[in-house]
């Protein structure tokens, strides 16, 4: 994903949308800046990011947003706008039971049918690969 410019209008914004930290190491990694934009920004704030962010930037983007950090609402939306109807599935956090914490290792519980916090990349892979396969841009045709 290339970068987003570290000009006034751009830092200005992301001091907006995420308070939390100084805005240079916000748009630093620009798929979560991007997650948070989806998810916080103001239509006036979007209408600045725009300039610099391409349809296939947020494409991008939505491909790797971290868990946790969008809502339902605005993933269905942008997937939506973004041309991906329906939507694949949310992102989602993995947190491990407290027996698996307690015997040392949650890695040592795992099960065939229900993979450990550590596999997350691999089960989102695997999830994209069938929503395309079954919704893809060419089965809208």
């Amino acid at each position: 994903m290339k970068p987003i410019p570290l000009n006034a209008p751009m830092l200005e914004v992301a001091r907006r949308i995420i308070w939390f930290e100084p805005a240079p190491q916000a748009l630093a990694q620009p798929a979560r800046f991007l997650a948070y934009a989806m998810t916080y920004a103001r239509h006036e704030d979007m209408q600045i990011i725009r300039r610099y962010v391409s349809d296939d930037d947020i494409r991008e983007a939505l491909n790797l947003v971290p868990a946790g950090i969008m809502d339902p609402r605005s993933w269905a939306y942008w997937n939506c706008k973004m041309g991906r109807y329906p939507a694949p599935p949310l992102p989602r956090r993995s947190i491990p039971t407290t027996g698996s914490l307690l015997a040392g290792s949650h890695s040592a519980h795992r099960t065939a049918a229900v993979p450990a916090a550590a596999d997350a990349d691999e089960v989102r892979r695997r999830a994209r690969e069938e929503w395309l396969a079954k919704y893809g841009p060419d089965k809208h045709r």
